[in-house]
């Protein structure tokens, strides 16, 4: 199962919005993945036990680990493509 670490700016409503539609559409792909949430500023500390960070802002280091940095999940504009993106990332 691959783990992807779901960052907004104060983690409560944003990045719970993306968590859910991203788990909703990987596992109508098939993909079984488990997702936690946390503040942007947090990333940092918490990336190492992740193989994939998704982000709605500027991540300044995320320890090696890919980032998608997407504001799709939120406006609805190229959601099939980003989670195309993750999915291939996610192998």
């Amino acid at each position: 199962m691959k783990k992807i670490l779901v960052a907004c700016g104060t983690a409560i409503a944003t990045s719970t919005v993306v968590a859910r539609k991203l788990q909703e559409m990987l596992e109508a792909r098939g993909l079984s993945v488990h997702i936690d949430q946390c503040k942007t500023s947090e990333v940092t500390a918490k990336a190492g036990g992740y193989d994939l960070i998704v982000s709605t802002t500027e991540i300044d280091d995320a320890q090696g680990k890919p980032v998608v940095r997407t504001l799709s999940f939120l406006t609805g504009i190229g959601v099939e493509a980003d989670v195309a993106k993750i999915a291939g990332l996610l192998g």
